[in-house]
């Protein structure tokens, strides 16, 4: 910048993007009110030295130049004060023989708080839209663009993904809808219709983004693009110290939810209960909307570890965020505002998640069918979800064997009335994983319910002359439809 611009931009006086802020001896206390509202609307120009009303250069004192810019550097890198932090070059000039600061504040590319409060520019000045939800709506609106998931990487090509997983998810995605639009896309195809090809706006040039690298990348892949990226799925009952089991997930995000899944019912009891006229695993129902929640939610330009965490009263999750506040999260009150747009697409194409907002509704829901407890939503830069268990926990054996081969146990020493209940049990489990994936074989659900083959085939054809189950199509390649 030279002399004369900056003369120029102090002769039209103050605008949207142009502040002056006195400072003689030190820094004024709404500097940082500037830098955080220029930062959230277009960027803008800040004088130390100048004073607003009259635009007259008054100057700042020369010797305190030196620890006004360490004040002012220390407070916009302090995450306390300034989230996220800021990297940003005062710069001292000479005009008229008065010392002056100038410092340009560019627009950012997320947007910050200063002290937890979200400040926009106006003409008007720099003004708190903190409990503004829909100012803050339209602030989020004008940077979704900007979303750290839609960098492009034009040096990968495509055989940086994994095309077994893009065709996987392809079928989860037919097995849900019919006629749907994948079924006669190529991979490429699928890629480029969810937004996952993108042309990077600095150079031009085509190529795939960080969001299909984490849908759909190699493992290698992922690690050279995102280093910090992993999940850690801990169960801490007995061992509270410490932990009973471990795993940490480091793979895309579609087999990392279902490793996760996994991690989750191995570790926690199946209550059935009723949801209208349908009985339904709400263990499952909860733990699918959680497990979304820090794949699909979470601000992967954070390096924090995403946590979830099994302990004797209570699951809870821990991830990365970029906050629309701060405190927690009231249903009656809560505004849902995207986060990875590409990513909850996908997810939602293949099952995963629901349309945006339903998560925090459908967990309250079966967390109170689950343990009869209220979950808690924790909004920041750290989001937290907390599930009560109630003793739930408790009633796991433990890594090594699950709730279903506990009860298997009990049930050799239960009357045969108590068999037949056994049944029942074992046919509504059924019932459940159908609606989920009519596709599905007699061997899996076998396996997937940890029983004999032969008890599966009994259910089922009980199931059937009862009315409640059909097949439809051949044995290799039909579809189970569930008529309750």
């Amino acid at each position: 910048m030279t002399i004369e611009e900056l003369k120029n931009l102090i002769r039209n006086g103050e605008k949207i993007d142009v502040e002056f802020k006195k400072s003689e001896n030190d820094l004024n206390k709404d500097v940082y009110a500037s830098v955080c509202a220029f930062n959230n609307r277009n960027g803008g120009h800040l004088f130390l030295g100048v004073a607003d009303g009259t635009k007259e250069i008054e100057g700042v004192n020369p010797d305190r130049i030196d620890k006004m810019i360490k004040d002012f550097t220390t407070s916009v890198n302090n995450a306390n004060k300034m989230n996220p932090p800021m990297y940003l070059i005062p710069e001292v000039y000479d005009i008229d023989g008065k010392k002056i600061i100038y410092i340009w504040i560019p627009e950012g590319t997320q947007l910050r708080r200063l002290n937890g409060r979200i400040l926009d520019r106006t003409y008007e000045g720099d003004i708190d839209i903190t409990d503004n939800a829909e100012l803050v709506y339209k602030m989020y609106a004008r940077k979704q663009s900007t979303f750290f998931v839609n960098r492009v990487y034009p040096n990968l090509g495509l055989d940086f993904l994994d095309f077994d997983v893009i065709r996987k998810a392809r079928k989860m995605a037919i097995s849900r809808v019919d006629n749907h639009a994948w079924a006669d896309m190529n991979e490429e195809e699928i890629l480029r219709s969810s937004g996952l090809i993108l042309t990077d706006p600095d150079t031009g040039r085509e190529g795939i983004t960080l969001a299909a690298i984490l849908l759909f990348g190699k493992d290698n892949t992922i690690m050279s693009v995102l280093p910090q990226y992993k999940t850690d799925a801990i169960y801490r009952v007995k061992h509270v110290d410490r932990y009973d089991d471990r795993e940490v997930i480091i793979t895309n995000l579609i087999d990392s939810y279902r490793k996760l899944m996994d991690f989750g019912k191995k570790h926690l009891n199946d209550v059935f209960v009723l949801d209208g006229d349908q009985s339904i695993s709400a263990r499952d129902k909860i733990l699918r909307e959680i497990i979304s929640n820090i794949l699909a939610h979470r601000d992967y330009s954070n390096a924090y570890t995403a946590q979830f965490v099994i302990e004797k009263d209570r699951i809870y999750t821990k991830n990365s965020n970029l906050p629309h506040g701060h405190g927690e999260l009231q249903l009656n009150k809560f505004e849902p505002f995207p986060k990875n747009p590409p990513l909850s697409k996908v997810f939602r194409e293949i099952g995963y998640a629901d349309e945006l907002g339903s998560g925090m509704r459908n967990t309250n829901k079966y967390t109170k069918l689950y343990s009869g407890g209220t979950p808690v939503f924790v909004e920041g830069n750290i989001f937290e979800i907390i599930i009560p268990m109630n003793g739930v926990v408790e009633l796991q054996v433990g890594p090594g064997k699950t709730g279903r081969e506990t009860n298997k146990e009990n049930s050799k020493e239960n009357s045969k009335e108590n068999s037949k209940e056994n049944s029942k049990e074992i046919a509504d489990r059924i019932v459940y994983i159908l609606m989920e994936r009519p596709e599905v074989s007699v061997k899996e659900l076998a396996k997937a319910l940890n029983v004999s083959v032969g008890k599966v085939r009994y259910c089922i054809e009980t199931m059937k002359q009862s009315g409640i189950i059909e097949h439809s199509g051949s044995t290799k390649k039909g579809k189970w439809i569930v008529h309750r």
